[in-house]
């Protein structure tokens, strides 16, 4: 039987009412060509109507490839759950994605879960469970005490509840159906059996064709290239056909956003450091490379989105990786590269020069044993109890994606980020810092507006290590709360720290200067 077929024949699969689950990492993996199709069906016929739809990631950047901002749609889209939220400005139109307006104009339900969550949650779907139940996220915005995850005020129903197992209290997340699965691969034979070998990630691909098939749904498939059955070695087939419906060939996917094809990302090829990006001059350098002083090698490290992900690019450029020393460091992402380098912006999630892939449902399981030791993170909000906040702030509503499991179970913990935002300019030099233009914004709040993960109560209560690296200072997270143990020179530390910011920290005498080469250009 042959389950190749047209993005338009494959979407008129799909009925109204239905929950519709989708793959994608940023624009990796992302199926955009038939998320493209379904949009374009209901535009056409307007129908079909009132989708749930569930993304264990944001699937698409909301520029270069849409993903789920193609069916951000009323009408088309009722509900959507999701792992993360991108919210970019695209550059040719200045407009933030569509998705983000229906949910600030409260238009659909949208709900926010930890990624760790959206991964799990399908196994626990595919294996007809009542649900996942973790430990991970009490006392985060995902507790039902605070929001439960909800993201507008017509998300009403209680996908996430509190329960008391053996005298301790867990969230649970109960199972429902997922009708169609929209996944990608590389590469399928006429029977649907579908290989990677030209993808970078596999994420949830696998996990949410079990979970459709279990629920006696539809699996639709994108890949980029047709083979002939029974070409290839069965070990690089990773989803069997009995689990595929129908196959939409797109030769013209790209791997991701300003990346149409790029070996590195499969491993196998010498480390090239000519190739490498270089991180420009500026609050977000100086920021990774102090960070980069609390890289060890032989530690496996973790980075996540954001001013983190400069850390390893700015390594590079020091040359930390020449001469085969890449092999002394064990670098990976949320989403299941090991080794190599991991990247930044668009580039995010896959490695450069990797050695090995976990699928996102093992990568969180590797993440959630307690196996990343140290984690370097981004920070949007830092409050005086010593919660992180990097899920929601103002109008933008990002979602926490990786962070949650992955602050929880590090023991070294370091948040990376601009003191200020909103407009902040510096000056550096051999001289140290200054400021130029203070930030509009203040990242050190009494209250952070979201509490995606209690910092303090991490280092207390569980014996984890915290600091905050700014472009003018380093902070430590202790019982009693921040303490300031560096500072740059050139900074004026009542003006430039202390009256930005919304609580009082502990200051030493002679607090340590930065070290001065990371001012330098």
């Amino acid at each position: 039987m042959n389950k190749f077929c047209s993005a338009e024949a494959a979407v008129a699969t799909i009925k109204s009412g239905q929950t519709v689950a989708s793959v994608g990492v940023i624009g990796w993996i992302t199926p955009d060509l038939v998320l493209k199709s379904l949009a374009a069906r209901y535009r056409s016929e307007g129908a079909p109507r009132d989708l749930t739809f569930y993304f264990p990631c944001g699937t698409g950047d909301g520029v270069g490839i849409r993903g789920m901002d193609h069916v951000a749609i009323e009408g088309l889209m009722k509900r959507i759950v999701s792992g993360s939220y991108i919210n970019p400005m695209n550059p040719a139109t200045g407009k933030r994605p569509e998705l983000m307006r229906l949910i600030r104009e409260n238009a659909i339900e949208a709900y926010s879960w930890p990624i760790g969550a959206s991964m799990q949650w399908l196994r626990e779907v595919a294996r007809k469970s009542p649900g996942y139940m973790t430990e991970i996220g009490l006392g985060c915005y995902i507790d039902p005490d605070q929001t439960g995850g909800r993201l507008t005020s017509r998300s009403t129903d209680s996908l996430v509840e509190k329960i008391q197992f053996r005298g301790k209290p867990y969230l649970f997340y109960p199972a429902w159906n997922i009708d169609v699965a929209i996944i990608r691969a590389g590469e399928a034979d006429d029977a649907g059996n579908l290989s990677f070998e030209n993808e970078a990630l596999m994420s949830s691909s696998l996990a949410l064709a079990l979970a459709a098939k279990a629920c006696g749904g539809l699996v639709i498939a994108q890949v980029s290239q047709r083979v002939e059955r029974g070409t290839r070695r069965a070990q690089s087939v990773k989803i069997p056909g009995a689990l595929v419906d129908h196959v939409v060939l797109d030769p013209q996917q790209m791997m991701t956003t300003e990346v149409q094809h790029d070996a590195a990302y499969f491993g196998g090829q010498p480390y090239d450091s000519s190739k490498i990006p270089g991180v420009p001059f500026g609050a977000d350098k100086i920021i990774a490379r102090r960070t980069a002083q609390e890289v060890k090698p032989g530690v496996v490290s973790i980075f996540g989105f954001g001013a983190a992900s400069d850390t390893p690019l700015v390594m590079a450029e020091q040359g930390a990786f020449d001469n085969g020393r890449i092999r002394d460091y064990a670098f990976t992402t949320e989403h299941g590269p090991f080794g190599g380098l991991v990247m930044s912006n668009w580039q995010f999630s896959a490695n450069r020069h990797p050695e090995a892939l976990l699928d996102g449902l093992a990568q969180f399981d590797f993440i959630d044993g307690g196996n990343c030791k140290f984690a370097a993170l981004a920070f949007a909000q830092f409050d005086a109890a010593g919660n992180v906040n990097v899920s929601k702030f103002g109008s933008f509503n990002p979602g926490a994606g990786g962070f949650i499991d992955i602050a929880h179970n590090a023991r070294e913990l370091v948040f990376t980020g601009t003191f200020t935002t909103a407009g902040l300019q510096i000056e550096a030099g051999k001289q140290g810092l200054s400021i130029a233009r203070e930030g509009k914004v203040r990242k050190f709040v009494n209250a952070a507006e979201q509490i995606t993960y209690p910092v303090r109560e991490g280092v207390v209560n569980r014996g984890q290590r915290a600091r905050i690296i700014t472009e003018r200072a380093v902070f430590e997270v202790t019982a009693e709360g921040l303490a300031l143990t560096e500072v740059a020179k050139g900074v004026d530390i009542r003006k430039d720290i202390l009256e930005q910011m919304e609580f009082p920290v502990a200051v030493s005498d002679r607090p340590v200067l930065m070290d001065e080469a990371l001012f330098v250009q």
